[in-house]
This record gives C-alpha cells, sequence and structure tokens, in this order.
C-alpha cells in the first residue's frame, strides 16, 4: 500500500489521505466518520488508526462555507460566572454580533484536560477562532501548551487569540489582547503610598497565577519608587474571591492588625475585606483604608464606593474579534508589537478614584 501523502492545505490531511493509507474508500471513510452508518468493527478500527496517525480533522468550516455559514467564533472560559472575564465575553458577542458572526461559550473549570477537549472540538467544528481567557499557571508548560493550540488551529484554518494571558514566545501563529496588569497595580499602590500609608495589607491573588504575580511586581516596584520597605509579612495568597478577602484581613487583623489599608487583586476580594473589617468594628475609609482591581460594576456599588483600577474587559472582547475578522479581511492597521505570526496587544488600565481611601490614622 503506498504510504504517499497528499494535503488540499498545506500540512493538512485530506479524507483521501485517509481513504488511501486505510486501504479503502472515500465512501467508507465517510461512512465511519459520520456514524450514521453501520460499518463492521474492524473498519472502523482500521480508519480511525490511521485519522489519529495523520492527525486528521473533518474540515467542517469548508463544508459550512460552501452553504455560506456564519462564520464562527468560540469564547473559552475558565467560570462562566466571573465578573471580569464574563464582560470579555460580552465584547466578543457584541462585536461578533455586528459584524454577522455566530458566537459560542464554553467553561474550562480551570482543568487543562478539559481546555484541549474543547480545543480539540473546536478545531474539528471548523470554528474561524478559539478565543481563551483568563490569567496561565506553570508558565513554561503554559508556552508549550499554547504554541501547540495555535499551530493546530493554525493548520485548521482557525485562529487561537489569547486574552489577558502572557502573549507567546517565537513565531506561533497566535494573538494576544492584554492589559497594563502590573502599571495598574503600581498606580494603585501609589496612590495609597501617596495617601501616607506604609503598613498595607496585599492580597495579589493566587500564588501560581500570572495575574496575581504581575499585580505583586506592580506593588513592589511602586514601594521601590517611593522609597518605602515592603514587608513580605502583609502578603496574603489566595483566590480571587470574597472568601478569601474576608479570611486574608481576619487573619491579618490578629497577626499584623497595625496595617493601615488594603491593596485587593479584585473588587471580589476587596468586598470580602471590607466585610471582615466591618465585622471587626472597623470603618472604611476612616479607620483602614481598601482598593481593588477590576472596575466591575460592583465596585461603584459598594459603601462607601471603592476605588479601584479599571479595565477594559469589553474592550479587550471586542478587539479579540476585530482581530480575527481583520486577519480574515487581510493585513490591517493598529499599534501592534509583533513576533513573527505572532501578535500582541496591549490596552491600558487607569485608577478609577472613589471613596474608599483616606489618609492613615492610628488605631488603637
Amino acid at each position: 500500500m503506498s504510504q504517499r501523502r497528499t494535503t488540499g492545505d498545506a500540512g493538512r490531511a485530506t479524507i483521501r489521505d485517509v481513504a488511501e493509507r486505510a486501504g479503502v474508500s472515500v465512501a467508507s471513510v465517510s461512512r465511519v466518520l459520520s456514524g450514521n452508518y453501520p460499518v463492521s468493527e474492524e473498519l472502523r478500527r482500521r480508519v480511525m488508526k490511521v485519522v489519529r496517525d495523520l492527525d486528521y480533522v473533518t474540515n467542517a468550516h469548508a463544508r459550512s462555507l460552501a452553504g455560506g455559514a456564519t462564520p464562527t467564533v468560540a469564547i473559552l472560559i475558565n467560570n462562566i460566572t466571573g465578573a471580569a472575564f464574563a464582560h470579555v465575553a460580552k465584547g466578543v458577542e457584541g462585536a461578533a454580533t455586528l459584524r454577522g458572526w455566530l458566537s459560542i461559550v464554553g467553561t474550562t473549570g480551570d482543568d487543562p484536560e478539559r481546555e484541549l477537549a474543547l480545543v480539540n472540538l473546536m478545531r474539528q467544528q471548523g470554528v474561524d477562532a478559539v478565543v481563551l481567557l483568563g490569567g496561565a499557571y506553570d508558565y513554561d508548560e503554559y508556552q508549550l501548551r499554547m504554541a501547540r493550540f495555535a499551530r493546530s488551529l493554525d493548520a485548521a484554518g482557525s485562529h487561537l487569540v489569547l486574552v489577558g494571558r502572557p502573549p507567546l514566545e517565537g513565531d506561533v501563529p497566535a494573538t494576544t489582547i492584554d492589559y497594563d496588569n502590573e502599571s495598574g497595580a503600581y498606580a494603585m499602590a501609589s496612590h495609597l503610598l501617596s495617601a501616607g500609608h506604609r503598613r498595607i495589607l496585599t492580597l495579589p491573588g493566587p500564588a501560581e497565577l500570572t495575574t496575581a504575580q504581575g499585580r505583586l511586581k506592580g506593588a513592589r516596584r511602586a514601594f521601590e519608587a517611593y522609597g518605602v520597605p515592603f514587608d513580605e509579612g502583609l502578603v496574603r495568597h489566595g483566590p480571587y474571591d470574597d472568601e478569601h478577602g474576608y479570611a486574608a484581613v481576619q487573619a491579618a487583623l490578629h497577626e499584623t492588625p497595625d496595617f493601615t489599608a488594603v491593596l485587593a487583586g479584585t473588587d471580589i476580594v476587596a468586598a470580602g475585606a471590607m466585610q471582615a473589617l466591618r465585622g471587626a468594628g472597623l470603618r472604611v475609609p476612616d479607620d483602614v483604608s481598601i482598593t481593588g482591581y477590576d472596575d466591575i460594576p460592583l465596585a461603584s456599588q459598594l459603601t462607601p464606593q471603592l476605588t479601584t483600577v479599571h479595565v477594559p474587559y469589553e474592550e479587550m472582547g471586542r478587539v479579540a474579534l476585530r482581530a480575527v475578522a481583520d486577519r480574515r479581511q487581510g493585513p490591517g492597521g493598529g499599534a501592534r508589537r509583533k513576533s513573527g505570526d505572532a501578535e500582541h496587544l496591549v490596552l491600558g488600565t487607569h485608577v478609577v478614584v472613589r471613596d474608599s481611601v483616606r489618609p492613615p490614622k492610628r488605631r488603637r
């Protein structure tokens, strides 16, 4: 049997390649893959082994183009109830609707295996782009995994877009839409320092998450710029939820009660911290100042309204969709940092000053 492989698109196996390698007709391969016709177990095993060997993907996208189907973007998010990245998804979906695209949403549950399964499923379905939202763990492994995703999608005629994640290194066919995470934390820590705070309880997020690492780095840099020693004993790592904010403040009130401000990694964490301070009989901001990060709607609904870092989440989603659409239409303009086929677009952040920060006073 001939081992010659002929591909329709560069590097991508066709159904004829599968049929030739398996020694069966194209019709037999089609029956096995569709699952709508009875075939022998031996035939099914033989065909599926070749499918795996050739990394064959049913070109649903090509079939859909023949019928004029709607372009599709898949949004994969860790937790659909997370306020910040739900706004990114809203931005992607809104921009997709304006362009006549279809958007679909899947949740990964922060599970790399589920993320892989969903990316492969989207590749098989022939979506035009896969948008992955959220920070990343284990930087080296992340780079390898995302590079594989990007090249696999590119070979199938799709494109990987990373939002709020580290950009990929080297010549990788992917687009990263990011925001100035570290500088946002630097600006907020500077705001507290300029108000006179020196003992600042810092809740940057999970220690292994790149987002939290950037926020902690920005805070440290602000202390250095102000010539103020940064006390690592006032750093409490934990998830981006209100329970962590509450528990971290409760613990700090027993262990290091002289802090005069809380630099929270998200608005949700800040809300939990605020609740713990109130439970201890402390007033915000009279006794303890508090700041957040994200500027989700909750920030302006708290009492007092929360001083926080504004992240343009919806705009990031809109930019992500535009980047994919522009790529389909050919080269476009815009300020972009490129590394080979990799694009990295960075949006700015800024401090929103509200009512939760005042100069410190000594507490009893």
